[in-house]
This record gives C-alpha cells, sequence and structure tokens, in this order.
C-alpha cells in the first residue's frame, strides 16, 4: 500500500484550489504545508457556481449541506434569455433536475473562509502561513525545494516531498515549469462584477444568461431572499467585447469602479420582469477586468511538481465550471496519491487523467462555452426572434447544452451512476 510522506507535501497558493488540496491531503494522512502569498487571507470576489460533481466531493470530504446552505444557494434553473427578453433555453438544475448532489451559488470569499477554517481547525495554524510567496523551485530525485519571498523582501526555502502550484493565473510555479508559454490571453471581452440586492427572478434560485454572444448579462441569487423585504444578493457579470487588437489597455487586471462608468452599456436594458440599470446601479461598487486564460499546456508536472486549479488551465467563467474544476484536480490528485504514493509517479497519474480532458473544456469555454448558442443564433436570426423554436428545434438546443455538461464532466446521468473520486474512508498509510 502507498506510504505517506516525512516530508510535507507544499502547496504554493492557499485559494480554493489550494485549500480543498491541502483538505483532501491531510484526510489521507499526508503532512501538508500551504504558502499563501498574501499577509490576510479575506473574503473577497462575488459568486461563483459550485457544480454537482464539486459538491459531492466536498461532502466526500467531511462538508455538509448545511455548510454550502450558509453561504450560497441551491440553484435549481439555467436559463438563457434573448436581448429580446425572450426566452432562448432553460433547464431545471441540482436537484431539480434529478442530480443526488445540488448546484450551489456561492459567494467566493464566504467560500474561501469556510475552507480556511476548515483546514485550520483540522491541520492547526502551523500548515498554512501566509506571506510567503513562492517563486519558483530546485529539486532532485528525493525532494523538491520550494524558494519564496515574503512582502518584505526576505527570502527562504522550503524543502517537501512534492511541490504542487496552485497560485493561480499569474503562477510563478507555471513560468518556471512551462517560461515560453505565451502568458495571459485576451480576447477582447471586458468584465464589470458586482452584487446587488435585488428581488430574485423566475424560480427565485435561477441562474440566466440575458443579450447576445458581444453583449450579455448573466445573474444569479447567493442568497435567499429576505423574509420581510422580499430581497436577496445577486451576483451579476455584465460583458461588453471591444474591437480592435486584444491587448488588455490597462496596468491592473482587477479594479474597482463606479457602475456609473460603465452602465451607459446597458442603459436601455429593460424588461417588465428585469430593470438590468437599475440592477447595476443597485451596487455599492463594481471590479473591472478583463475575461482572459492562457493557453493549454502539453503536461502539468515535472518530476516532483505538478499544477492544479487556475495555475494549470486558467479558463474563461463560460462555463461557471473554474472552481469545480480545481475542487475535481485536488480530489484526482489525492487519488492517485493514495494509489501510488508520494512520488513523481502519482503527478505523472494525475496528469495523465485530467491535462487533455481539460485542455478540451478550456477550448470550449474559450469559444464561449454554454453561451455559445447565443453566437449561434445570432448567425442564424441576429438575435431577433418571435418563437425561437422556428430558429432552432428544442432538440438542438438541449443537444448543446447536453454536450457542454458532458464535457465538463457534470452530465447528469453519467454523475449520477458514478463513484466519488475519493471516498471518505480513502487514506495512506504512514511509512
Amino acid at each position: 500500500m502507498p506510504t505517506a510522506s516525512d516530508l510535507p507535501i507544499v502547496i504554493a497558493g492557499g485559494g480554493i484550489g489550494g485549500l480543498v488540496t491541502a483538505l483532501t491531503l491531510h484526510k489521507i494522512g499526508q503532512p501538508v504545508v500551504v504558502l499563501e502569498a498574501v499577509e490576510t487571507i479575506r473574503p473577497l470576489g462575488v459568486g461563483i457556481n459550485l457544480q454537482p460533481n464539486a459538491v459531492r466531493e466536498l461532502l466526500e470530504l467531511g462538508f455538509i449541506l448545511r455548510d454550502l446552505d450558509a453561504i450560497g444557494l441551491r440553484i435549481t434553473e439555467w436559463a438563457l434569455v434573448g436581448l429580446n427578453g425572450k426566452d432562448i433555453y432553460s433547464e431545471p438544475r441540482g436537484e431539480a433536475a434529478g442530480y443526488l448532489w445540488p448546484q450551489y451559488a456561492v459567494h467566493r470569499g464566504r467560500f474561501h473562509m469556510m475552507l480556511r477554517d476548515a483546514f485550520l481547525a483540522k491541520a492547526g495554524p502551523g500548515a498554512l502561513i501566509t506571506d510567503r510567496r513562492v517563486l519558483g523551485y530546485s529539486q532532485s530525485e528525493e525532494d523538491v525545494t520550494a524558494q519564496w519571498q515574503t512582502r518584505s523582501g526576505f527570502t527562504g526555502e522550503t524543502k517537501a516531498a512534492l511541490l504542487i502550484g496552485a497560485d493561480g493565473i499569474h503562477s510563478k510555479v507555471r513560468a518556471q515549469m512551462h517560461p515560453e508559454d505565451g502568458g495571459v490571453q485576451w480576447g477582447g471581452v471586458l468584465m464589470w462584477r458586482g452584487t446587488s440586492l435585488a428581488k430574485p427572478l423566475r424560480t427565485k434560485a435561477s441562474f440566466i444568461g440575458l443579450g447576445k454572444h458581444d453583449k450579455r448579462v448573466v445573474l444569479y441569487p447567493i442568497s435567499a431572499a429576505d423574509a420581510q423585504t422580499g430581497l436577496a444578493e445577486m451576483s451579476w457579470i455584465a460583458e461588453i467585447t471591444l474591437d480592435g487588437d486584444a491587448n488588455w489597455p490597462k496596468d491592473s487586471w482587477f479594479s474597482p469602479v463606479s457602475p456609473a462608468q460603465f452602465l451607459e452599456h446597458f442603459a436601455d436594458w429593460k424588461y417588465d420582469w428585469l430593470d438590468v440599470p437599475a440592477l447595476i446601479a443597485a451596487a455599492p461598487t463594481a471590479f473591472e477586468n478583463p475575461m482572459i486564460d492562457r493557453n493549454p499546456l502539453p503536461h502539468w508536472h515535472q518530476n516532483r511538481v505538478a499544477l492544479l486549479g487556475d495555475a494549470a488551465h486558467a479558463m474563461y467563467p463560460t462555463g461557471s465550471n473554474g472552481a469545480t474544476q480545481a475542487i475535481i484536480d485536488a480530489r484526482e490528485l489525492g487519488k492517485s496519491l493514495c494509489n501510488l504514493g508520494v512520488t513523481p509517479a502519482a503527478l505523472a497519474d494525475y496528469n495523465n487523467k485530467l491535462c487533455d480532458p481539460v485542455t478540451k473544456l478550456v477550448l470550449r469555454n474559450r469559444a464561449d462555452g454554454p453561451f455559445g448558442l447565443l453566437k449561434h443564433i445570432d448567425q442564424l436570426c441576429g438575435g431577433q426572434f418571435d418563437d425561437i423554436d422556428t430558429v432552432i428545434s428544442p432538440k438542438e438546443r438541449a443537444d448543446f447544452m447536453r454536450a457542454y455538461q458532458t464535457a465538463a464532466g457534470f452530465e447528469r446521468d453519467a454523475l449520477n451512476a458514478s463513484q466519488p473520486i475519493l471516498s471518505c474512508s480513502a487514506s495512506l498509510r504512514s511509512p
């Protein structure tokens, strides 16, 4: 049986992927240390989605549905609506669609804090070290050394059995492993994100994509409606595609802005069921950032070093599965370690299982993921229709969505029939 290593596995990055990996390693009995660049982890961000395949793995880690209910909402519908306000496609989601597990819309920051608190409670404060930005690594046949720096400029090293680069889209671990990968890629889409208090729409737990392929708004609740006011915390993303050379024209990647600075792009998006300008204007602030990803890599590992999450496969958020894939990465890595021990062979096995299929998913998301249906409809009718069934059949629309779910690993029947990636009783044996 594979055994645990005396040296810890070091994880560069204490984000969602890094912390789910750390929780997984701790649960299977492997010493682990997380080195996080920021001095204080705070509940940052807006809404994200956790697909049923990720929720299943979180439950296997020991979380319960009540934990997720406390930080988000179970989504019951996914809907695509044309710029004319008419339905293009809708389907039930999560338990309402017959999945054995819910789909959740959660506040990213609250979910992050839930993971952090759970890891600290299990592994102790010494297992999560902040103000340690991993800059690179050196390795031998027996171990790997992570090289890090503090905000004040102090440098140091931490020796490990394996190093997992979960340090995000601007990963230093990735940069060393793949120095000529082409850097961050921007295709010209500019996004503004925010949260507003508003009445939830449709099923009261609906994820809605509205507009055309080159200008759209995505909105969904991340809390239940207040019993007295009827208002829920609504997460929204407003997107436009810019013309011209796709080079990000600013120095910053994620900047706070006033909603008034971009509201003009959506000023006439008013329907009898939704006032988009009012929704955006109700946000106290918004965050502007380009929709970016990284070109797929030929491999995610190099001997005793592996990449995970955005460091391995940063993708457009069009499929609402970036966090989900990071969770799946962590669990597949844990399974490989249980099968092959704390070895380079385990990292190669993890890579062989995920690199190729996730590469296809990155490229599918770059082509607009499930929102690609909007582009197809725009090509067919310019986005204008009275009856969508006369433009594209219900079967064609359903097949389009099912193909995406299959590629992303959460097609209902296949997922319901499968076993968890890593069972709650899986473990490494002490050496």
